[in-house]
């Protein structure tokens, strides 16, 4: 997967692009401890349900029935070690600290899903270090993944440990070059030599395995990891007709992230008689929610409304899916991080619209990555492909099934941000390798939403939300 090195201009400027990067990271570091400290945990997705659960195991270890309180249903992973964090900080009486803690403990997590992918990158493409950089900043300016880490929620962890996974598995043999058997830039996974020794590769195998399952314990999106990974080096043994040795990497990974992360849906299904809950009484008030119904063209429709009024109970917006996705991967769609006002929506429109060129330069990327998975099965693009692809299954079944505004949201999609991030600094550096007019507009732009990111999404500096939580739904209902 070697490519020209895709140097933004002079060598003058390839010089400081790390001493750029840093600032920017520096920025984005003192944005989400600001946030952290300063945003109000009720605001937040599920923050008083979430926060309730962490209580219950303040007072007991024992895991809950899923209807004891809205979100005894989910995954335990976060709640037991926030729970964890709250009984270390009550030993010094801190208590009343964990609900600025956590959320600093969850925007520190969130920095390493952009050093996997910034390893990712330089892994697979060693002279592309701007590309790294960009690829990085990509995760830590989404405004998505901003507004995500200053909220009480399991969204940035389970996020995290399925980058870290798919990170690992893509670059699987890279780790382990004794069992290499055949050279190539970026293998996702190839067989050890008849001489080699395999506990290595079963052993880091296993590794992948237990992370994808720990995402899998936090979230039930973190599942999609673990099938991503396992879907894809299944599928390039197979094309390479390696079958014989790849069974026991696969059944590590396989067997490592089921132990981990499945007990709690075995234990669910043993107990309770199904696997994950579904329309439990304790979330009746979900029923009440408008749309109420989706059918085919919510899934193509893409309104304007998504660029001119970015909030989901928008007449033509709140039944477009991916409209309200994007409204909510770019902007607050929801209205949880930034008041819900005329100045507000005018800068999420302003966003939206810069936000089209890294979507573009997206889909540009991806295609790049599908053709070189297609020629060379054993490139690292396999398990990112995968991961994409199950996302977008995943996500399309759930908002079927739970047809409400308030399930359409992007941080559902966190768990593929490293796909994202690494496709669109791809798509991004190969439209401005050339210079001329089009790589400075191309470079603007960025530019331009990292700066309008860093102003919106930074609590004070030009919004602080004082209005009630999310959007008068009931009304629109």
């Amino acid at each position: 997967m070697r490519g020209p090195a895709g140097t933004p201009g002079s060598g003058q400027l390839r010089g400081r692009i790390p001493t750029l990067g840093w600032v920017a990271i520096a920025i984005a570091a003192a944005m989400r401890i600001d946030n952290a400290l300063r945003y109000r945990t009720r605001m937040g997705f599920d923050a008083v349900e979430n926060f309730e659960y962490v209580r219950k195991l303040l007072v007991s270890w024992t895991l809950p029935p899923p209807d004891a309180s809205w979100a005894t249903s989910h995954p335990p992973l976060f709640y037991y070690a926030s729970a964890a964090i709250g009984r270390g900080l009550a030993a010094v009486d801190l208590t009343p600290a964990l609900v600025w803690v956590v959320p600093l403990c969850s925007s520190a997590l969130g920095f390493a899903a952009a050093w996997a992918v910034y390893q990712l990158v330089l892994r697979t493409k060693p002279d592309a270090e701007p590309q790294a950089w960009l690829a990085a900043l990509l995760v830590l300016f989404a405004p998505v993944h901003v507004y995500m880490s200053a909220m009480f929620s399991e969204e940035i962890l389970a996020s995290t440990l399925s980058s870290l996974a798919i990170v690992a598995a893509a670059l699987f043999t890279i780790t382990i070059p004794s069992s290499i058997e055949t050279p190539s830039a970026t293998p996702s996974i190839a067989m050890p030599s008849p001489q080699g020794d395999a506990r290595p590769r079963l052993a880091a195998a296993a590794a992948i395995g237990a992370l994808a399952g720990l995402a899998w314990l936090t979230k039930l999106s973190g599942v999609l990891a673990l099938a991503a990974i396992f879907a894809a080096w299944a599928i390039s043994a197979w094309r390479l007709g390696r079958w014989r040795s790849a069974v026991a990497p696969l059944a590590a990974l396989a067997l490592a992230g089921v132990l981990l992360g499945g007990w709690f849906y075995a234990r669910n299904l043993a107990t309770y008689g199904y696997i994950y809950p579904q329309d439990l009484s304790v979330h009746a008030i979900m029923f009440e929610m408008p749309p109420g119904e989706r059918g085919v063209f919510d899934y193509v429709y893409l309104p304007f409304a998504t660029w001119t009024d970015p909030q989901l109970l928008n007449a033509d917006l709140l039944k477009s899916v991916w409209g309200s996705t994007f409204a909510t991967l770019w902007f607050d769609g929801h209205r949880h991080f930034l008041p819900h006002s005329v100045a507000a929506s005018h800068a999420g429109s302003a966003l939206l619209m810069l936000a089209l060129v890294p979507t573009a330069a997206f889909a540009v990327g991806a295609l790049r990555g599908a053709r070189r998975w297609w020629a060379d099965p054993s490139t690292a693009d396999g398990p990112l492909l995968a991961l994409l692809l199950f996302t977008l299954v995943g996500y399309v079944a759930f908002t079927a099934s739970n047809p409400w505004f308030a399930t359409l949201k992007g941080s559902y999609m966190l768990g593929a941000v490293v796909p994202f991030a690494f496709y669109t600094s791809e798509g991004l550096m190969g439209w401005m390798s050339g210079g001329g007019w089009r790589a400075k507009c191309v470079g603007a732009a960025l530019v331009a939403l990292f700066i309008g990111v860093t102003l919106v999404f930074s609590i004070g500096l030009v919004f602080t939300k004082i209005d009630a939580t999310g959007l008068p739904w009931r009304t629109a209902a």
